[in-house]
């Protein structure tokens, strides 16, 4: 309790001492914000904070208003008037489409849970799944297969996968590990998701579609590819290192898995048992509503996409779609059918199928918060320019051509990191990379690989992501644990990457840029098998 009191007093002094430092320098008449280092100030404290206090809704909040203390000139009105319209309003407004399909998909989570399906998994899972290894593995492999959206991903593989982990004494923090490591990853290197179709739209390329040049960037996409191998690797080896040990040991000796505790009262509103009659609820009843959502989510974004483009192929539809829009007109549509399903086969009332509607709603409000809070602090980094200070800083490193690509990568980590956002990092890093590398040169797809995997890394080690929310909250576990854990792991992957598009510049000047590949994944197992030699050594 005291060391939690030293932390919170920490905190204040970092939040104040911000604030008067930046009251000082507009004092001073040098308080030109906009474009600077000072953009990045918000999302830094933010971490920072959030790192001291373990503790993400206020250190959020905080960096929410020291932006907009920027961002409104350091006038009371100002700053009020950017906290609550440029902000927190105008998240809301911005991501109502992703707010609506997040509440959805909490509803789908609990008609599934009442039907009984989840426990008809953890049935079958005790009879296929039979060790530690199995039980990662085949959260990775259900990771995978949900390649639509990484919002979709982190809660059904959570809610579906958790009682299996749980029974092989994974923690929640591991498996909150393996559901972020398996959704924006797979999402960034999947042609047919969400993000292909983000970053699609982000491209202006006289050669290339956004689409082509996407797939064509697959390959030395290293961050997100060599995090898969890494994952299986780790899981087939079957140890931890960093303070995720800390956790699996705990896990395995004591049975404590790390999930966050509820209240009496949230356990009674959260609750959603499963039919008085357990043998109503079939495997089938979990693996169909989860092919009709994706079916139907698909379907929703290719929808969109031609509404957009009137006429033209598939690929051209899904380039133009807006994941926005068309999630949530897949996903409602998913949930009318589901809701009908699970009435005619009887594993529920039509009444009971309602109650799933607001439990649903109260089980993502955490996650919604969140969301809303980080989604704020990216539009005050937006209103101080940003992109300006970063689009500088890049065209500074122009003269170091076969360097570029590992340069391009480190900038967008950190720029990922620090908003918290892949999609604003790519966004914003993109029409930079693709004009400081010739469309002709070899080149221009490292480089976009290189944006779009930073983009990923930086968006995976930063507690203010929303993909990294969403894993916490698919796990249930307490979301600064979450972080900890997997950033040893995430950034063992980053070195990795770096080193890879290093070498890839160089063997650039001979035409073998695709030798970085399979020296990356042997660098993979290689730091792999000698983390587990030093695990073993400290143990003894």
């Amino acid at each position: 309790m005291k060391n939690k009191k030293n932390t919170t007093i920490i905190a204040g002094i970092v939040f104040v001492v911000a604030v008067a430092v930046i009251l000082i320098v507009n004092a001073s008449g040098a308080g030109n914000f906009a474009g600077s280092f000072w953009a990045m100030v918000p999302p830094l404290v933010a971490i920072a904070l959030a790192l001291i206090t373990k503790e993400a809704y206020s250190s959020l909040f905080m960096g929410v208003i020291l932006g907009a203390i920027m961002a409104g000139g350091c006038s009371f009105y100002g700053t009020v008037d950017m906290v609550t319209v440029d902000g927190l309003s105008t998240s809301v407004a911005d991501n109502a489409g992703i707010l609506i399909f997040l509440v959805i998909l909490g509803t789908i989570v609990a008609l599934v849970n009442k039907s009984g399906a989840s426990r008809a998994f953890g049935k079958w899972a005790e009879t296929h799944i039979k060790t530690k290894t199995g039980a990662a593995l085949a959260t990775f492999l259900l990771g995978v297969l949900i390649f639509i959206d990484d919002y979709f991903n982190c809660l059904t593989v959570g809610s579906v996968m958790s009682p299996v982990t749980d029974s092989k004494k994974i923690s929640r923090v591991k498996l909150a590990y393996l559901i972020d490591a398996t959704a924006a990853p797979v999402c960034m290197i999947a042609p047919i998701s969400s993000w292909a179709a983000a970053v699609s739209g982000c491209v202006e390329s006289e050669s290339y579609s956004g689409i082509e040049l996407f797939i064509r960037a697959i390959p030395y996409n290293f961050y997100s590819i060599f995090t898969l191998v890494f994952i299986i690797v780790l899981s087939v080896l079957n140890f931890d290192y960093g303070k995720m040990r800390k956790f699996e040991k705990r896990a395995e000796n004591g049975g404590d898995l790390g999930a966050l505790k509820l209240s009496d009262e949230e356990e009674r509103t959260l609750r959603v048992d499963g039919p008085e009659n357990p043998n109503k609820g079939k495997l089938i009843d979990l693996i169909l509503p989860i092919i009709v959502l994706i079916v139907l989510c698909v379907w929703g974004l290719l929808y969109n996409g031609y509404q957009s483009i009137g006429e033209g192929t598939f690929i051209e539809a899904f380039s133009e779609t807006d994941a926005y829009v068309g999630l949530p007109w897949g996903s409602i549509i998913a949930l009318v059918l589901i809701i009908i399903y699970m009435v005619a086969r009887k594993v529920m009332s039509f009444e009971e199928a309602m109650e799933c509607l607001p439990k649903g709603f109260i089980a993502m409000v955490p996650a919604i918060t969140i969301l809303t809070l980080a989604t704020s602090l990216k539009s005050m980094t937006n209103a101080l320019d940003a992109s300006g200070f970063v689009g500088a800083a890049m065209e500074n490193a122009q003269g170091l051509q076969w360097l570029l690509p590992a340069i391009v990568f480190v900038v967008a980590c950190l720029v990922s990191f620090a908003t918290g956002t892949s999609w604003g990092t790519f966004g914003i890093l993109i029409p930079i990379v693709s004009a400081i590398f010739p469309e002709t040169s070899s080149l221009f797809f490292v480089g976009i690989s290189a944006c779009l995997a930073g983009a990923v890394c930086g968006d995976h080690c930063s507690p203010i992501s929303d993909t990294t929310i969403m894993s916490s909250a698919g796990a249930h576990c307490n979301h600064i644990n979450h972080v900890e854990t997997q950033l040893p792991y995430a950034l063992t992957v980053a070195g990795i990457s770096f080193v890879c598009y290093l070498i890839a510049g160089l063997f650039n000047k001979i035409n073998l840029t695709w030798v970085s590949i399979p020296a990356g994944i042997v660098l993979v197992v290689a730091v792999l098998f000698y983390m587990k030699g030093r695990v073993a050594k400290e143990a003894d």
